[in-house]
């Protein structure tokens, strides 16, 4: 089922903005989202994990998107980000899997970007590929090494407006808070001089302490720990990777401003960035595109070596980081409302949020 975003007036007080009209970061214009999710057997054991695209409007490897990624804990095996931060840009959709998936879906990103241009290692030079991780071996029969190219492809191919949160694609396997978490979604749209701009943010959530869990100041996470004693001090040994999408004409370096405010969001929900808990940003622009051919002709257009792309001005700044931290919460919280049960490899069952709390008898409002 495809997502909506929640029901509830979630962080009204931390950014009173309005909400997308789907509350999910497709609501940027032109960027679409896919999954795929894989289950059944595999020869050594179940299987829960998957593939989740973002992909961007338009050709990113010939007119390239301003980008930047944050790092705010690196235990984690994403690739891309070196060159994302170095050039400020990207120039390939994104891919989200599990940890040792990570070179399938690198693979898949070569084949996508080399199927649409011949020029690729030929006449210019290679592509950097972006995929992110989390690990999902506690539910996933990681081992299995189920993801193939073909997966990454398939995920692309599956990219819409309208697309599910929860256990699905890159989520069915993660576990965020104690509970089964997964992918989510929340947007924001701003106002700059009489026009709309619209921020979302994506995540994979695969972090936190159950204790911990707090959702719109709540301390569910006490009232759940105090009915399972077991679950009651579980470490933050997961992770949470995220993208931040927006129309903004914003700049690499105002982009990775906002993507250090997905912190904010991970804080308020309760997360305390452990040790063993990798949390990684990427955050790109669809306005002021970057022409991979600049001062050269090609295709018989011949592109500038001067950019004269908008930008915004800091002085913005602030609504922007308001509504990434608001949206980036909600995200979080959006993963766990739209999970389901799972009963993962080893037979034990990971309860929802909502299964959780109707089995504690907590009364939620999501």
């Amino acid at each position: 089922m495809a997502g909506m975003g929640l029901n509830v007036d979630l962080n009204g007080e931390l950014c009173a903005c309005a909400k997308g009209p789907r509350n999910l970061i497709t609501d940027v214009p032109g960027v679409r989202v896919g999954h795929v999710t894989l289950g059944g057997d595999s020869p050594l054991g179940p299987l829960h994990t998957g593939v989740t695209a973002i992909v961007p409007p338009g050709d990113c490897f010939a007119s390239k998107l301003p980008a930047a990624a944050y790092v705010s804990n690196g235990f984690g095996k994403s690739m891309g980000l070196v060159q994302v931060n170095e050039l400020g840009s990207l120039e390939t959709p994104i891919l989200m899997t599990n940890t040792l998936s990570c070179g399938a879906c690198f693979e898949a990103l070569v084949r996508h970007a080399l199927t649409a241009h011949d020029e690729i290692g030929v006449e210019t030079g290679t592509v950097n590929p972006v995929v992110m991780e989390c690990n999902d071996g506690p539910i996933n029969t990681i081992r299995a090494l189920a993801v193939t190219p073909q997966d990454g492809l398939a995920a692309i191919d599956a990219a819409g407006e309208s697309f599910a949160e929860g256990d699905v694609g890159a989520g069915a396997g993660m576990t965020c808070f104690g509970l089964k978490g997964g992918i989510g979604s929340s947007s924001r749209v701003l106002a700059f001089d009489g026009r709309d701009y619209t921020i979302g943010v994506l995540v994979l959530t695969n972090f936190g302490s159950r204790d911990c869990l707090r959702i719109d100041g709540r301390p569910i996470g006490r009232e759940l720990a105090a009915a399972d004693a077991a679950a009651a001090h579980d470490r933050d040994k997961g992770s949470i990777v995220a993208v931040i999408a927006t129309d903004l004409p914003a700049d690499s370096r105002q982009l990775k401003r906002m993507a250090k405010r997905v912190t904010i969001g991970i804080a308020r929900c309760g997360g305390y960035i452990g040790n063993g808990s990798g949390e990684i940003v990427v955050a790109f622009s669809t306005a002021g595109r970057i022409p991979h051919w600049a001062g050269e002709t090609h295709d018989g257009v011949t592109s500038p070596m001067i950019d004269t792309a908008p930008r915004l001005n800091d002085n913005a700044m602030d609504d922007c980081f308001r509504a990434v931290a608001a949206a980036g919460e909600e995200a979080i919280v959006s993963s766990l409302a739209h999970a389901r049960s799972v009963v993962g490899r080893d037979g034990r069952t990971t309860w929802s949020l909502r299964d959780a709390a109707a089995r504690a008898g907590i009364a939620l409002d999501l």
